[in-house]
This record gives C-alpha cells, sequence and structure tokens, in this order.
C-alpha cells in the first residue's frame, strides 16, 4: 500500500479537513497532511482523532505534518 500526502499548505479552513477526509476514504498504509498554520494544524488533527485515529504531529521548515499511519492500532496506543 502507498502513502497519501495531502497537501494543505496556504488553504483555510474547512479546505484542510474537507481534503483529509477525502483522503482517508482512499485505501493507504499512512498518510501525511500538511498545513501552514494553527487554525487548520488544530482542525486537523482534531478530525483526525474524533474519527478514531491517531496521529503525530512535527513542525518541519515552519509548516505542520500531521502523519496517521494506518499499521498501527490506536487503541494500542492508549495507556
Amino acid at each position: 500500500m502507498a502513502k497519501i500526502t495531502v497537501d494543505a499548505r496556504g488553504l483555510s479552513c474547512p479546505q484542510p479537513v474537507l481534503l483529509t477526509m477525502q483522503a482517508l476514504k482512499k485505501d493507504a498504509e499512512c498518510y501525511e497532511i500538511l498545513v501552514d498554520n494553527q487554525t487548520a494544524l488544530g482542525n486537523v488533527s482534531r478530525f483526525v482523532k474524533n474519527a478514531g485515529k491517531t496521529c503525530e504531529v512535527s513542525e518541519v521548515d515552519g509548516d505542520y505534518v500531521i502523519a496517521y499511519d494506518d499499521r498501527f492500532d490506536p487503541c494500542a496506543l492508549k495507556g
């Protein structure tokens, strides 16, 4: 399976969330969503978590990368 990258930099909400929603409907092992502002970061992260997924956020060169890896069971990560 492939990795899906959603480049939502430069877009204002709700576009990053809508693009993420479309991406999560596709069959992939790993997803990366790129955003460039705090509002999109918060909204996309919240959407992914509300969808029952576990995500990791990192900052790279002033942009944010929200990563979700389908190989891991989100329930196993809760402590």
